[in-house]
């Protein structure tokens, strides 16, 4: 004789199962005459203060936005008018390696200048006019002319 194929164990989990999903419905439908949703536990607002709540905020405290005066984007920077050509003193220059700093007479700041961007011949303590290119480590003087 074959034995039937629903075991002891078999029968008490399909029971077990049943009893869970007979409870689940029950509570269900206990919150459903209730009237509980669960949302109403879960929302939050904002105050006028940027702070969270549980309080709804109050309409009289409600401002009305011009949807006209709201930007969307970042407006464009205005371009920085900075002087062209600038005037300051060699500082320090090594004909040997061929690069050197010039301090600018008005800010006191000193830019790196390479042989390249030489237009005349220069040493140290001449007075030279100049213009400032971005390099790959910062400004750098360029199209250097002795005055």
């Amino acid at each position: 004789m074959a034995k039937p194929q629903n075991t002891y164990s078999k029968q008490d989990n399909e029971k077990n199962r049943l009893k869970k999903k007979k409870e689940k419905l029950q509570k269900k439908e206990e919150r459903k005459l209730s009237g509980e949703s669960g949302l109403d536990n879960m929302i939050a607002y904002v105050d006028e203060y940027g702070r969270l709540t549980d309080t709804p905020p109050d309409p009289a405290k409600k401002l009305k936005v011009d949807v006209n005066s709201i930007e969307i984007g970042v407006s464009r920077q205005e371009d920085i008018v900075m002087p062209t050509e600038r005037v300051g003193k060699i500082d320090f220059f090594d004909d040997t390696k061929g690069f050197g700093f010039i301090k600018e007479t008005g800010t006191q700041e000193k830019f790196f200048v390479h042989v390249k961007g030489l237009m005349q011949e220069v040493k140290e303590g001449d007075n030279v006019t100049f213009e400032l290119e971005r390099g790959m480590k910062g400004m750098n003087a360029v199209r250097v002319k002795k005055i």
